[in-house]
């Protein structure tokens, strides 16, 4: 039976997974002028979910429905033009299973840690937590649409000074798209890594690589 209350330690932003940490590319859009406000960092959200949000999501589903971990993570390393948006993942994939691992210890998040010594991809990590968890690919799903558009609203707060109340409502406003990735995720895992959507965002992979080189930055990512 699948634990809400799971799904909700696992979602929750207090989880000390990294993500805090990380920006989603908002620090670069905010930098270069394409997030101001609201209503810019509604159409940035809304974008990054439908195209890497999707694709992650699906990932963490095809994990939570016990595909094969090492295929998932070369699909993720393939849908990952970026070298930094790697090895941020892989960063995120590490401090993620050190949170898992000490929240819901099992022989399938012990598997993954000792086959990716340097870190699994964040996504896989995800699903495989929500398998330890007695969640399913749904409630992964789920999960990692609402942190690809929470992470850079939380961002934008800090980068802007934005309203809070504003923040929360644009939340609020892609609910109903987050539900929908969220659902075309799980239906594509079913189908085996093959299957598995590769959508993407240039820009992010492009803004990424210069982000990661700016000497000062208050993100990671």
């Amino acid at each position: 039976m699948t634990s809400r209350s799971a799904l909700l330690v696992l979602a929750d932003g207090r989880f000390p997974a990294g993500g805090h940490a990380h920006s989603g590319g908002a620090e670069a859009a905010v930098r270069a002028g394409r997030i101001t406000g609201a209503a810019d960092l509604e159409s940035f959200c809304r974008g990054r979910l439908h195209t890497t949000g999707l694709t992650s999501a699906a990932l963490a589903a095809g994990a939570a429905h016990g595909l094969d971990p090492d295929e998932l993570d070369a699909a993720a390393d393939a849908r990952t033009p970026s070298a930094a948006l790697r090895a941020a993942s892989r960063r995120l994939g590490r401090q993620l299973m050190r949170a898992a691992r000490a929240t819901w210890p099992g022989p399938e998040l012990d598997a993954l840690a000792a086959a990716f010594p340097r870190g699994a991809h964040q996504p896989v990590v995800l699903g495989t937590a929500a398998r330890a968890a007695g969640l399913g690919p749904r409630d992964a799903a789920h999960c990692v649409a609402y942190e690809t558009v929470g992470g850079p609203t939380t961002a934008v707060v800090r980068l802007l000074g934005l309203d809070p109340y504003q923040a929360t409502a644009v939340l609020a406003r892609l609910a109903p798209e987050m539900d929908r990735v969220a659902e075309q995720a799980v239906a594509a895992a079913r189908g085996g890594v093959d299957a598995l959507p590769a959508a993407s965002a240039p820009l992010l992979d492009i803004t990424a690589e210069q982000h990661a080189a700016w000497p000062v930055r208050l993100f990671a990512s």
